[in-house]
């Protein structure tokens, strides 16, 4: 199935694809009017459309039926995680973490950071391709870079919710990530830098009430250690 995605599409009535889903459909797929396509608008919904206009800088489709609706998830994984030095790796980090399941992506700035900004755009366009490459209907929200210490103060997670700081000071407490889990809640982990976090940012997180956890003997590098987290978190949630 291919998927194409407009966070302006509705149930009833007509849309225009932006100008890369247009060029998609129309110039490398070849679509033509009275064909079919499969459109999510990233929020869970799904739509089946009729092309009315083969544009191929705006395509006009025309919603036929809600194939399926929006279900809350059980749980959602919020990862926030420091920007790599190399962008190419955070790259390959979403990208990856979105074909598995994430919720939200928050870029962390933390005191032993190699890279304080990255663009969120670019990141964002991949995650709508990492979307529509694994079927998923729901984009991730993708957060630009804020200091630990904003993120714990601003950001209000339900008391609910499971909070795990990974950390490699192996002379201070953890548990394994994948023993602490537990399926069906909220997750939020916080990633370091390949520098890991300070000391002050790992006394901040406990004070806020984060589990220190571990992710196994090896030393990983960030987006590694990233993704061991959302693939465990997708492990032990798979039903």
């Amino acid at each position: 199935m291919q998927l194409f995605y407009s966070k302006e599409i509705t149930p009833t009535g007509f849309c225009t694809l932006d100008a890369e889903e247009s060029r998609h459909a129309v110039r490398v797929l070849r679509l033509r009017e009275g064909d079919e396509m499969n459109v999510t608008d990233g929020r869970g919904n799904l739509y089946r459309c009729q092309i009315v206009e083969a544009n191929d800088k705006a395509c006009v489709v025309e919603v036929s039926e809600l194939l399926s609706a929006f279900h809350f998830p059980l749980s959602t994984l919020h990862l926030a995680v420091s920007p790599t030095k190399n962008p190419s790796r955070m790259e390959w980090l979403v990208e990856k973490a979105v074909e598995i399941g994430v919720g939200e992506i928050t870029l962390l700035n933390c005191d032993h950071s190699e890279r304080s900004f990255l663009k969120t755009d670019r990141l964002e366009k991949l995650a709508i391709s990492a979307m529509k490459q694994s079927l998923h209907t729901v984009l991730p929200e993708i957060h630009p870079a804020v200091s630990l210490r904003d993120l714990l103060s601003t950001f209000r997670f339900p008391l609910s919710t499971q909070k795990f700081i990974a950390h490699c000071e192996a002379d201070k407490p953890r548990v394994p990530l994948a023993t602490a889990l537990q399926p069906g809640k909220d997750t939020v982990v916080l990633i370091g830098p390949e520098g890991d976090f300070s000391e002050d940012e790992i006394a901040l997180a406990l004070e806020c009430n984060f589990q220190p956890v571990s992710l196994g003997p090896a030393r990983l590098r960030t987006e590694t250690a990233a993704l061991y987290a959302v693939t465990a978190f997708n492990l032990i949630n798979d039903k």
